[in-house]
């Protein structure tokens, strides 16, 4: 299957179905989708892994977050939920919180609502396995998927600023009111938080704002939305990349 035929059964799956070509003719001979930025620059890969130390910090870490008994959610939960993909990478997804299916099988962002994610992210040629690393505010399930509290938050915020200084991600991608809310430290709507580059840690890495996958798998009408948000994602890391 070819690239544009994947993505375009991508883009199916998220909701974005009709490709338009562009009038008249189109560099390199092909038609792109309505919207679509050129092909060049791509998502950059998984980067080469970090120092021999690393490796050794993320297993202090995996093993501080599984044993962790900072809020009172350890009582409840089966396990923690760390995060997967490359232990270094220019993409970074942060959503809020282990729902039961990631509390049962250790891992974050699966089910339906993990599936969809899966199919935005392949859209722009990203993938869990290959170049984004995909994590949580809460390491631990709240109990009946409610929202996170404060001091839940505030407990578990230290083992994220560990995984972003161990990935080095050169964007994050918030999915999220809850996972943009905590990260950039404001009470702003959602709505006022896309379409804007932020900046996060003294890093100052960029970071966006879109919508949670659970919540589009409700609206579906907002997925065309997100698929603005992504390609707004992909040229501010390009921007960043670029220094321009």
């Amino acid at each position: 299957m070819s690239i544009d035929a994947r993505r375009a059964e991508y883009l199916r799956t998220i909701g974005i179905d009709l490709w338009v070509p562009r009038p008249g003719p189109v560099p390199g001979g092909a038609a792109r989708c309505a919207g679509e930025l050129p092909q060049a620059p791509q998502p950059a890969g998984a980067r080469p892994p970090g120092p021999a130390g690393d490796a050794e910090a993320w297993q202090r870490l995996r093993a501080e977050v599984l044993g962790c008994t900072r809020c009172a959610l350890h009582q409840s939960r089966t396990q923690a939920v760390l995060g997967v993909g490359p232990a270094r990478c220019d993409w970074m997804v942060i959503g809020e919180a282990p729902g039961a299916e990631e509390d049962r099988r250790g891992e974050p962002f699966v089910g339906r609502a993990g599936k969809l994610l899966d199919a935005m992210l392949r859209a722009i040629g990203l993938s869990r396995e290959a170049n984004v690393y995909i994590a949580n505010i809460l390491k631990s399930r709240p109990p009946g998927n409610r929202d996170p509290r404060p001091e839940e938050v505030q407990a578990c915020l230290p083992y994220l600023h560990r995984q972003i200084e161990l990935v080095q991600p050169r964007l994050l991608l918030a999915v999220g009111r809850i996972a943009a809310q905590n990260l950039l430290g404001t009470d702003e709507p959602l709505g006022r938080l896309r379409g804007r580059v932020h900046r996060f840690g003294e890093r100052n890495v960029p970071l966006v704002v879109t919508y949670h996958p659970a919540y589009l798998l409700r609206s579906p009408a907002d997925k065309r939305k997100a698929w603005e948000d992504l390609k707004f994602a992909r040229e501010a890391l390009a921007r960043s990349l670029t220094g321009s």
